[in-house]
């Protein structure tokens, strides 16, 4: 009967993972759980260096709570300390240092939205500054002790900024092996992370047998990709889908993907049959998706109504009900009026999307990014952001 619980068990982890160090491993922490009727520790960690969540941060925060519903004990770890330094993880140069007020402000966002997933009464949420700050000069310095210049300058980042003589700075070395004891702290037996943290999860290994304890068994999931089907999900590749966005706004972004990209949407972001929706039409199934994720971040009735609104504005060519009213001023810009509105988050982003010929006025393009705006009438941004331009 435990054979079967630990298998039932290892399916329903496995879906959509990348990676695991180690499957036998596991299966034996399972066991041994399963026996001594006592919850494995799974520990994720999050960095608050932004106020929203989108849906890629969504993939790791769905495996937590796969892991609360089999009646394991789940820490949402907020890296209000690590956060402060930067995880330097893909980056090709140092981050920006981030106050100490700006990541109380964002961790407290975080915790609002994570609820929306997570089961809020069997999530432990702790701050690794309540360990972090307590420590004295001499245990930092000997925690340094745990690792090499060597073993560090081995990660990919570090390695290919070093050989292009780009700065690292000392700070940037420490996160790795803070973050590694973060799961000697909380004794993790699971740490969940992205497959681009495979060297941090992998240090917490190694930290965690030098203090005499089982190493975590490391589960590493894919990075989800934008809606742009190319780079990673993210606010700076404009290309990110967030669960605080408004209800069609949502709708319209997962209709925007492209049929290869919705059945890894599906695998990562829901628990549905794989194979009743690769027997479904696309663009059904593509609907049924994107009503999946609204009624999840928002209700039925708000997903519903969402899929009705789609259907009436890109099946009738007509527009939507409730556009944003926009009064225009003298001599203002179409990036004026794009930034202003919140049409974009940057000019960097309108001047990318005027290039694309995706910006129209009264369904004429507009490819002059200086152009003053003087007409009224609808303002139209790709296929799903609209705005009424009055005096």
């Amino acid at each position: 009967m435990i054979t079967q619980e630990i298998e039932r068990q290892l399916a329903i982890i496995k879906r959509g993972i990348e990676e695991i160090v180690s499957e036998e491993e596991l299966r034996q922490k399972l066991k041994e759980s399963l026996k001594s009727k006592r919850p494995l520790i799974i520990k994720a960690g999050f960095d608050p260096t932004a106020p929203d969540i989108h849906l890629g941060h969504t993939v790791l925060l769905r495996k937590m709570r796969q892991f609360q519903e089999l009646g394991h004990r789940v820490i949402f770890l907020i890296g209000d300390f690590t956060g402060q330094i930067g995880d330097p993880t893909g980056q090709d140069k140092t981050r920006k240092r981030l106050s100490e007020e700006e990541v109380k402000r964002n961790a407290l966002t975080y915790k609002k939205q994570v609820f929306k997933i997570l089961d809020e009464k069997k999530t432990e949420v702790v701050f690794n500054s309540s360990w972090f700050k307590r420590m004295s000069s001499t245990q930092i310095l000997e925690l340094s002790a745990h690792t090499t210049l060597a073993q560090l300058l081995a990660r990919h980042d570090f390695n290919q900024r070093y050989n292009q003589g780009k700065d690292i700075s000392l700070l940037e070395f420490f996160y790795p092996l803070l973050q590694a004891y973060d799961s000697v702290y909380l004794k993790a037996d699971v740490e969940i992370g992205g497959i681009d943290q495979k060297f941090n999860l992998l240090l917490g290994r190694e930290l965690q047998k030098d203090f005499g304890q089982n190493p975590q068994v490391i589960i590493m999931l894919p990075l989800l990709e934008g809606t742009d089907g190319l780079h990673k999900m993210s606010k700076s590749f404009g290309n990110y889908i967030g669960i605080d966005e408004p209800a069609n706004e949502m709708f319209g972004k997962i209709m925007s993907i492209s049929d290869e990209l919705m059945l890894r949407y599906y695998t990562l972001l829901t628990d549905e049959d794989l194979n009743l929706i690769k027997n479904m039409h696309p663009k059904e199934a593509k609907l049924r998706l994107a009503e999946l994720m609204v009624s999840q971040y928002h209700s039925q009735e708000k997903a519903h109504k969402a899929r009705l609104e789609f259907e009436r504005v890109f099946s009738q060519k007509e527009v939507p009900q409730d556009i944003p009213l926009y009064k225009l001023s003298l001599n203002e810009t179409i990036l004026d009026i794009l930034t202003k509105a919140g049409l974009v988050q940057t000019k960097n982003e309108a001047r990318r999307l005027i290039k694309q010929k995706a910006v129209t006025l009264n369904e004429k393009i507009i490819d002059n990014e200086k152009a003053v705006i003087v007409t009224c009438g609808i303002l139209k941004v790709g296929k799903r952001r609209f705005l009424k331009l009055e005096r």
